[in-house]
């Protein structure tokens, strides 16, 4: 995956990030690479975002996301759960639901994330009111692009009709689940998406013996 140019980045508020996040993987990576991760994030995010007032914040997030990851591949993370990727084409409908009904689910017991090959700018509006319909409550989800560090790290791939745009890492289990697109769809389609979604969750977790 190509990475985009640099925009014009708020200094100030850029270095503030990236020492906060030196500090939180101090002795693990360098300020030279968290900063270049995170100028990376913001300028990802920044492609698709249409509004920029908290891309920042966003960019931090996304940024200790790809660091986990790294982490995790080096084997200084010192977490052996098994991580759990989802991948759809805007991470802002399918892929969403389903890293949130798999955190539901499944507790502590894995490591669950999920991105877009071409993200949106923001996450489709009745995802939300679905998952909180079956007692789901999503954690200030945004969509995010798909990065080389979360691939890595992940032990299952699932797709949901991104296609061939998801790199393939040997060693990975990779699943497809062809489960319809919520954009633009009605309350009532996108609760029949979120079951169907669900229902291949449980078969997940018998699976994988949680």
């Amino acid at each position: 995956m190509s990475t985009p140019s640099s925009p014009r980045l708020p200094d100030e508020r850029l270095a503030a990030g990236a020492a906060r996040l030196a500090s939180r993987y101090a002795g693990h990576f360098g300020p030279e690479t968290v900063l270049g991760l995170l100028a990376d994030s913001y300028a990802r995010l920044a492609e698709h975002a249409r509004i920029r007032t908290h891309l920042i914040v966003l960019a931090e997030r996304l940024t200790a996301e790809r660091l986990d990851a790294l982490a995790h591949t080096h084997g200084i993370a010192g977490d052996a759960r098994t991580r759990v990727l989802f991948v759809c084409s805007h991470n802002a409908g399918r892929s969403q639901m389903a890293a949130a009904l798999l955190a539901h689910r499944a507790g502590e017991r894995f490591t669950v994330s999920s991105a877009g090959t071409h993200p949106a700018a923001d996450v489709e509006p009745h995802i939300a009111q679905a998952l909180t319909e079956a007692g789901v409550e999503m954690a200030d989800p945004y969509p995010k692009p798909l990065t080389e560090e979360v691939v890595q790290a992940a032990d299952v791939v699932i797709t949901m009709g991104c296609g061939d745009a998801c790199p393939v890492v040997p060693g990975r289990r990779y699943l497809d689940w062809p489960v319809p697109d919520p954009e633009g769809a009605p309350i009532t389609v996108v609760r029949d998406i979120r079951d169907a979604i669900d229902a291949h969750i449980a078969d997940l977790l018998t699976e994988l013996g949680a």
